[in-house]
């Protein structure tokens, strides 16, 4: 039975010994990561720095308008990628993601859709809707979709649509946050589900991502811990503010965009609004044709709860160093509690 949980990785395909492949080295992974994709944070430079690194990079679709400009970026991801195989082992490179929002009020899908055929990112990932309208496209070239859910609802129609994974956003996620626990919500997920399931929240050192994994997970989503970093498109001011911050700094609100999403208290009050009396919720719109408005993700900054591991900006490469020798020191740990 504790068996049947854990059979994902058997769908992800065979080493030369006959074993199963893990997702993680199915997509050259040297640590089981993520680094999340980012609404005004996650662009080419972070992309192409995280895969080289040895993790997946992933970024958002409609960070890139207009649609030009999303063109732009995907052929420049992959010939940046492609030229790194000359400098260093191929399979040492991580793969690519682009996350798509599917929400109703996206005029752009099928824009995206198509340079999704025509630029192949590997993995795919669908936000704030059905997968449904994704996974022909992406299936049809060998990709995997895996769509972003904060719910257990969401998680099985996510599943009945036919996703290849699952990415579970749980409480303490930066940006649009889940309620549930990632332990909770794994083992729930586990029950029903042998595909790939991603968790995200609160994440931001290689004992979580160890944790992550010994409870289910195949890969974890980490984005607040990849905001400091040199390769972001983040704004100076805001890197020192999470350098700066600890949970303590952190508020959920829907007042911003919508849905609940973890802010920074500093940057509220930098905009004029009080932490302790938000306005109501306004009506949510995720259309990537329309230009980025004002107190948004664009002047009101997001942070998950493991805002307080991050002690200095960075480069992506440092970022990961450090999280495979915890990643290794934590399966060190386990190893000394074996039975």
């Amino acid at each position: 039975m504790y068996q049947d949980k854990f059979d994902s990785a058997k769908s992800a395909g065979s080493s030369t010994t006959g074993e199963p492949l893990s997702l993680a080295r199915k997509l050259n992974l040297r640590v089981p990561v993520v680094s999340a994709p980012m609404f005004l944070v996650s662009g080419p430079e972070l992309v192409v720095a995280a895969c080289k690194a040895g993790i997946v990079g992933a970024f958002p679709t409609p960070n890139a308008r207009p649609i030009e400009v999303l063109d732009y970026w995907m052929k420049s991801i992959t010939e940046q990628l492609e030229r790194a195989k000359d400098e260093q082992d191929p399979s040492t490179i991580g793969a690519w993601c682009a996350n798509v929002v599917t929400h109703s009020t996206n005029t752009r899908l099928a824009d995206d859709l198509k340079l999704l055929a025509k630029y192949k990112p590997p993995v795919v990932v669908t936000a704030l809707g059905s997968p449904k309208p994704v996974i022909e496209v992406v299936q049809d070239y060998g990709g995997i979709v895996i769509a972003d859910v904060i719910s257990l609802r969401l998680a099985e129609k996510a599943a009945q649509a036919g996703a290849d994974g699952l990415a579970c956003i749980c409480a303490g996620a930066g940006g649009h946050t889940g309620h549930l626990s990632p332990f909770a919500f794994v083992g729930a997920v586990r029950e029903f589900f042998k595909g790939h399931v991603i968790v995200g929240g609160g994440i931001s050192d290689g004992f979580g991502v160890a944790g992550a994994i010994a409870c289910g997970a195949d890969l974890v989503y980490m984005g607040t811990r990849f905001i400091p970093t040199k390769e972001s498109l983040a704004e100076q001011d805001y890197k020192d503010m999470l350098v700066a911050a600890t949970s303590e700094d952190l508020l959920v609100s829907s007042s911003i965009t919508g849905s609940n999403a973890s802010w920074l208290k500093p940057s509220l009050r930098a905009n004029g609004l009080d932490p302790d009396n938000l306005p109501d919720a306004p009506e949510r719109s995720y259309d990537s044709n329309k230009t980025i408005g004002a107190r948004k993700w664009k002047d009101v900054w997001a942070a998950g709860q493991g805002v307080g591991a991050i002690k200095a900006v960075e480069s992506v490469a440092d970022v990961v160093d450090r999280l495979e020798i915890e990643w290794q020191a934590a399966r060190t740990r386990f190893k000394e509690y074996s039975i």
